[in-house]
């Protein structure tokens, strides 16, 4: 009796962990690495070490500096090879009046924002980027987090056009348990690659999706992350390819939509 009882278990947990493994494309979890608002450090950092160790990227792209046009050229050959060019909005709006958003000019205060003008300004960003790289399908990327307007979740007019939205908050889901309008990641401001990689083991213990939000790469933004620590951690996320699958946010979005509706 004791021994059919442990090959219960046994057989529960292997088909538990089966089942997990093919949440995440066959591995134990997955990871996405997102940069936001298509700083000139993305091209000139982070694209070439990704291109390197053959990984892809989400770049979600806004022009609030004024330097996309100068841009154009080189986020059309990363798109070429792999990397996916999403939606930040044109001018990065955000909620200001509160302590930490002084850098909230009163033109791009979401408080002065109606729906209407903050689904046209992500629709024309669509349409910038569909210029740049051909592609309809795409992912967006709350500026600041901010999902309200007006106590209004300004998204809802939008779910026809994005496969999914990334927000800010830290949390490690399950492919059963995630929100695809409200994807949680991890913002990376300073902690060290040993730190980074911490992350990800935690990931793989839970099974689940760990989405990281980088800024800076080396500068150009405050909220940063040294080139080392970056690299220490794409460096681990490329020696455990067996158990991770890194990928851009929307192929893992398209993973969990089929993955839900199958589970229904």
């Amino acid at each position: 009796m004791k021994t059919y009882v442990l090959f219960l278990a046994i057989l529960c947990g292997t088909r538990t962990q089966a089942q997990s493994n093919q949440s995440w494309n066959g591995k134990k979890c997955a990871v996405v690495l997102t940069y936001d608002d298509g700083l000139n450090v993305h091209l000139t950092n982070a694209i070439p070490v990704l291109d390197s160790m053959g990984l892809k990227g989400t770049f979600y792209i806004s022009d609030y500096f004024d330097g996309l046009k100068d841009q154009i050229r080189k986020w059309r050959k990363a798109a070429a090879h792999g990397h996916e060019l999403a939606n930040h909005s044109i001018w990065h709006p955000c909620e200001g009046g509160r302590p930490g958003r002084e850098f909230v000019k009163p033109d791009y205060d979401l408080n002065n924002y109606s729906v209407k003008r903050m689904v046209n300004e992500v629709k024309e960003m669509s349409n910038i980027l569909e210029a740049i790289d051909g592609k309809r399908k795409r992912t967006f990327a709350y500026p600041c987090g901010d999902t309200e307007i007006h106590d209004t979740a300004y998204i809802d007019p939008l779910r026809n056009d994005f496969v999914a939205a990334r927000g800010v908050r830290p949390q490690m889901l399950t492919a059963d348990q995630i929100d695809l309008y409200d994807v949680p990641c991890y913002t990376v401001n300073g902690q060290s690659g040993k730190e980074l990689i911490a992350l990800v083991k935690q990931a793989l213990e839970k099974n689940a999706l760990l989405v990281f939000l980088f800024h800076g790469v080396g500068g150009e933004h405050n909220l940063n992350v040294s080139l080392e620590a970056h690299s220490a951690l794409l460096h681990f996320l490329k020696q455990n390819q067996k158990q991770i699958w890194v990928a851009t946010m929307i192929d893992v979005a398209e993973h969990i939509k089929k993955y839900q509706s199958q589970k229904k």
